[in-house]
Parts: C-alpha cells; structure tokens; sequence
C-alpha cells in the first residue's frame, strides 16, 4: 500500500515506515505527530483512489524524528559576461526529518 500525498506544494510517494525530508515544520518538537490530509492518491491491492482534487477521509500521520535538519549549501551564482559583474551567494535550507507510522483511508 503506498499514497502520493501533497506536504507543503511538493508531492511524495509514501509507504508505512518511510523517511523523508520535508520542509521545517515549524512548531514541531522530536517525537510529535504530525498530519497530512492532503492525500492525491491511494493504492491498496492493485485498486487505485483518485482524488478529485484530494480523497475525502484520508490522512498519513508521521512522527517527527529530528525536528530541523539543514540540508546542503546550496550556491547561487550571478555574473554579467564582459562586464566585471560577479555575484555569489549561498544558503542552506531547513528540513525535518518524519517517518510514516499510520496510512488512514
């Protein structure tokens, strides 16, 4: 059984037990759960749910394992050719890290 669920404008396939890295939840501490009723699409058994735009009742509940992960530099670099212009920047971006312990639906 797996769902593709919408968390935060990005779309996931999850299965019961998996990691992921979304983006940081704000609020959230090591060891809360968290719920995502965004849910596009569900498969049980070769029977696919779609959603029309989401399947009524469904929701995946996650435990959030460690609440804010920075994830790699990230470079961003700007130049003008021929004339002397030259720009970098950098960030890292905020994650949290969740694993699935219950598909409902």
């Amino acid at each position: 059984m797996y769902v593709i669920v919408d968390i935060q404008g990005q779309q996931f396939n999850l299965q019961k037990g998996r990691r992921l890295f979304i983006h940081h939840v704000k609020g959230a501490e090591a060891g809360a759960t968290v719920e995502f009723d965004k849910v596009l699409l569900i498969e049980k058994d070769g029977q696919f749910t779609v959603g029309t735009p989401t399947v009524a009742g469904a929701k995946v509940v996650c435990e959030v394992l460690t609440p804010l992960v920075k994830g790699d530099k990230v470079l961003v670099f700007h130049k003008k050719r021929r004339k002397g212009y030259r720009k970098l920047n950098g960030h890292r971006q905020q994650f949290s890290e969740v694993v699935v312990k219950e598909i409902v639906g």
